[in-house]
């Protein structure tokens, strides 16, 4: 019985049933199916669709900006701040009359150094733009009765034939002698960069004065030493040639009434005050085409002038005249004027020319009623004003004008008047010196300077040709500078605002605008004065365009921080949740692809 129970406990044991081997599956770390991707399909499909769908989002809000060019525009405004616009200028001075040697260049070349160096002195410190302060040369012809003496060194000098001068009769009328000048040193020098301007000093005795022709020379006659020649010689070429005449208290050029646009609108007003007493016309096409349009033309290079008149009625002003027992007349002293102007009344905004940033010049002619005249401005030194008239700087200008009889009782009187010739060409007249005045040059024909008075002759346009000369290039550069200013402050606003809209339109003014201003400075360099003045016009224009383009005060100039706020509580929390689904889903599906692999393992093992 041992030997049977030993036998008993010594043998195999039995093979484990099917139920004990599936208790060793784990159902928390294996499992026998391959997990299903289609979960993670759909998930990835609406992430890459949110992926795919950013960038077009970004472009839809995406700002047009056309390009500018920025480096260009802040190389202009150096140079208009660092070097002032300078015109080629040369000045020559021709002595009559005076006792020298036929190879007397030694003293003619002395004069020269004379000049140049009392020139300097006249100067200021530092260069003004539009002028030839530092951009200038000088030269002496000293001429006598069979030979000529010119100066040597330097730039060269526009060519003198020699006894042209003595073909002019300097005893004769100013008007006469500016005539013979003209034909003896007029005309353009080919080959040589800006104006001629001339001195003549002749040294004899036909009575000592001094006279500024209309056109670019001057003379000089009586008895007088080289120095005091030097002297005048040297004050005319900077005052007067250089700087166009201009004293203190005057307009200055960067007040000129030129819009923006570079035109004025002149806009000539008739006043009736009271119809009642009488009623006057005048004959503006006349006028227009004998005085205004030489004006005009004069002009044109610095500015596109258009004119126009009207003639209102019932027109008071706005202050009172006291009456004058001395002076038997109604009168209005300084201190008046600023209430002269009766902006109720007066209609005269009634421009349909003036469109857009043009300027517009009131200039009114004013006759008062019966009860008020003759009517008469009182200067501060208690004269009568010869012109009867006033100047509002940007504004225009005022003429009281009484009619001869209005002493008389108007119902004697006719009522209807037409103003003669002869009275409308001493008020326009006295418009044209207004002109003069608001654009800054003076009313009056008489320069006084350290060295003595000169004449000034009038011109029959208004404006002599050295007057024009000194206004292009002060307007070149006024028109330059603002230019220059409003590109920088445009470039400064559109990179201040990265969203700013910036159309082609806007960017091809700007180009424009740069193209006018480096041709009008290469027209300067190069003593061109009228296409300068015009292409800096454009240049103006254009830069002014460009920065108040109706499209530049868009709505849409918000930030990247404020685009970000506006569009965030649209897609921030749904393109979260996909993100974070995205993620769960892709861990899960690894999860179960381990407990996958896991159980493959342990199956293969088996």
């Amino acid at each position: 019985m041992a030997e049977i129970a030993e036998s008993s406990d010594t043998s195999p044991d039995p093979p484990a049933p099917k139920s004990d081997r599936r208790e060793e599956f784990d159902p928390e770390t294996m499992r026998r199916t391959k997990p299903g991707a289609k979960r993670l399909v759909l998930t990835l499909s609406v992430l890459v669709s949110f992926l795919i769908g950013f960038p077009l989002l970004w472009k839809s809000v995406e700002i047009y900006r056309a390009p500018l060019l920025f480096d260009d525009i802040d190389s202009l405004s150096k140079r208009m701040e660092s070097e002032p616009l300078q015109f080629p200028c040369n000045f020559r001075a021709v002595f009559v009359g005076f006792d020298f040697g036929s190879e007397d260049f030694d003293r003619a070349d002395n004069l020269k150094s004379s000049i140049a160096n009392r020139m300097d002195g006249f100067v200021s410190g530092t260069s003004q733009c539009g002028t030839c302060s530092s951009n200038y040369s000088v030269s002496v012809v000293m001429e006598s009765n069979s030979h000529c003496v010119q100066s040597r060194g330097g730039r060269r000098s526009c060519p003198y034939q020699c006894g042209a001068i003595s073909s002019v009769d300097f005893a004769s009328d100013d008007e006469s002698i500016d005539g013979s000048l003209e034909r003896v040193l007029g005309g353009e020098c080919s080959g040589l960069a800006g104006k001629v301007y001339t001195v003549v000093v002749v040294n004899e005795d036909a009575g000592d004065k001094a006279v500024i022709g209309k056109y670019r020379h001057a003379w000089i006659v009586g008895r007088t030493q080289e120095e005091k020649a030097v002297e005048n010689i040297a004050e005319i070429f900077v005052k007067v040639f250089s700087n166009g005449g201009k004293e203190e208290g005057l307009i200055h050029g960067e007040f000129m009434p030129v819009g923006a646009d570079g035109r004025i609108v002149l806009s000539f007003n008739l006043l009736n005050t009271d119809p009642q007493d009488w009623i006057y016309d005048w004959d503006f096409n006349t006028i227009e085409e004998h005085m205004l349009s030489p004006l005009v033309e004069a002009l044109g290079p610095i500015a596109n002038i258009t004119v126009e008149s009207q003639v209102l009625y019932h027109t008071p002003k706005s202050c009172h005249a006291s009456w004058d027992d001395e002076l038997k007349s109604f009168i209005l002293n300084t201190g008046d004027l600023p209430f002269f102007v009766n902006s109720n009344e007066w209609h005269l905004d009634t421009s349909t020319a003036a469109g857009g940033r043009s300027k517009v010049l009131q200039l009114v002619l004013y006759i008062p009623s019966a009860k008020e005249c003759p009517l008469n401005l009182q200067l501060p030194n208690r004269e009568i004003s010869k012109a009867n008239g006033y100047i509002s700087p940007m504004w225009g200008g005022v003429v009281v004008w009484n009619p001869k009889n209005c002493l008389q009782d108007p119902e004697k009187y006719p009522a209807w008047h037409k103003i003669s010739p002869q009275d409308l060409q001493k008020i326009f007249e006295v418009f044209v010196a207004q002109i003069r005045q608001l654009i800054g040059l003076k009313s009056d024909n008489l320069f006084i300077g350290t060295s003595g008075r000169s004449i000034m002759l009038a011109s029959e346009k208004g404006f002599t040709e050295w007057e024009l000369d000194a206004l292009t290039r002060q307007h070149t550069c006024f028109n330059l500078r603002s230019c220059a200013t409003t590109l920088s402050s445009l470039s400064r606003l559109v990179q201040s605002l990265p969203r700013m809209i910036i159309k082609d339109e806007i960017g091809k003014q700007v180009k424009l605008s740069m193209e006018a201003a480096k041709q009008a400075e290469s027209d300067a360099s190069h003593g061109i004065y009228d296409a300068a003045a015009v292409s800096s016009r454009q240049s103006r224009a254009l830069a002014e365009d460009a920065f108040f383009h109706p499209s530049i005060m868009s709505i849409s100039y918000y930030s990247f921080e404020h685009c970000f706020a506006v569009y965030s509580p649209f897609f921030l929390p749904v393109s979260l949740h996909v993100v974070l689904a995205a993620l769960r889903e892709w861990k899960r599906y690894q999860r179960e692809n381990k407990k996958y692999f896991a159980w493959k393992a342990r199956e293969d093992a088996s």
